[in-house]
């Protein structure tokens, strides 16, 4: 019993944490916190499964391909309520304002936002919405709604694995108080399993999703160090928007 109540408790503190799916408060403990990151990709199967019904709504009602994009989009907002966009945004202004590392992390606090934000942003949606309009096939969007899960997978897997950028904020409370072996193992093990859906329900989607996913996760290491000297909360956000992005774009050149 005590068992189910620690696992219920991880799960509250992830979907309080990264999405805005009403949850049960209470006090948020250190050994409650120690597992929350391997429930943190639930929110993306979340995202995935309303994707999936919006898609077979679009299609039994003949819902065009502007609305079934923009409000595709929409919902990835709603469920989660920016948290991630946020995240993306406060990096754009950091990475554009090309000073130091210490000036970049004084800016990724800062809570205005800049011109690089809203034009990156303006970019991102542009980009996003425009291959989201032309995922058309019935099993390529069954293999990229598990993107959801997937991008938060690998986002898991960095915040428990990647040096963070500094001791203090929301990402290092969590990576500090995470059981590092256990929630390795569960997130590889949700990989394997996310991994194996894309690939059965479009091989050729699946793989190219899983091959871009892979190269965003290896630029965020790179530009992560380089620029920031590890990851922060807003980086993880950033990751995750960067990779759902890439990903759209994977499942739209599979259905050419």
């Amino acid at each position: 019993m005590n068992l189910f109540k620690k696992i219920g408790k991880s799960i509250a503190i992830a979907f309080s944490m990264y999405s805005k799916i009403p949850m049960v408060q209470f006090e948020w403990k250190e050994e409650d916190m120690r597992y929350s990151m391997c429930f943190f990709p639930l929110v993306g199967i979340v995202i995935g499964l309303l994707s999936w019904c919006w898609w077979l709504f679009c299609q039994q009602f003949g819902i065009g391909k502007m609305c079934f994009a923009f409000v595709g989009l929409a919902i990835i907002l709603l469920v989660t309520g920016g948290i991630h966009m946020d995240g993306y945004m406060d990096t754009m202004d950091a990475l554009h304002s090309y000073g130091s590392r210490e000036k970049k992390l004084e800016i990724l606090k800062d809570s205005h936002i800049g011109a690089f934000a809203v034009i990156m942003t303006v970019l991102y949606v542009l980009i996003a919405a425009g291959a989201y309009s032309e995922i058309k096939n019935y099993s390529v969007m069954a293999s990229f709604c598990g993107s959801y899960f997937l991008s938060r997978i690998l986002s898991a897997i960095a915040v428990v694995s990647f040096p963070c950028a500094k001791k203090e904020g929301t990402l290092y409370m969590f990576a500090d108080a995470a059981q590092e072996k256990i929630v390795k193992r569960s997130l590889y093990a949700e990989l394997a399993f996310c991994v194996l859906w894309q690939i059965l329900m479009n091989p050729k989607a699946g793989i190219m999703q899983l091959i871009c996913a892979l190269a965003v996760f290896g630029y965020y290491y790179y530009k992560s160090k380089k620029e920031f000297g590890g990851i922060t909360g807003d980086l993880a956000g950033y990751f995750v928007t960067l990779c759902e992005g890439a990903l759209m774009v994977m499942a739209a050149i599979a259905c050419l």
